[in-house]
């Protein structure tokens, strides 16, 4: 199986209502270290892909996309799973996938 198709099924494996590290992602994925590559294969998916893309966060429950629409539309998209926010960070407490712990 190439590193994308592992890095969409892990992603596919987060809870709604939960969000996951772009590090996490890729130990979970069997990529330790390779957490440029999550993003590289998450790029350019929107909102209607199936894959919950947006459940990916940089270090420290930051949105870490560049382009400013598209990062709303992740903030409006978790907002709406109901993920709880603390200015431009998500508050990982409580929040955090714990891949051994699938919901």
């Amino acid at each position: 199986m190439i590193a994308r198709e592992l890095i969409l099924e892990t992603v596919m494996r987060i809870p709604e209502g939960r969000v996951a590290t772009y590090g996490q992602v890729a130990r979970a994925a069997g990529l330790p270290g390779r957490a440029r590559l999550v993003g590289k294969s998450l790029r350019g998916l929107g909102a209607e892909s199936i894959v919950p893309w947006q459940r990916v966060l940089g270090a420290g429950g930051r949105i870490s996309i560049p382009d400013a629409q598209t990062a709303r539309l992740q903030r409006d998209l978790l907002q709406d799973e109901g993920v709880r926010f603390s200015g431009k960070r998500v508050l990982l407490a409580g929040q955090l996938w714990d891949e051994g712990l699938d919901d």
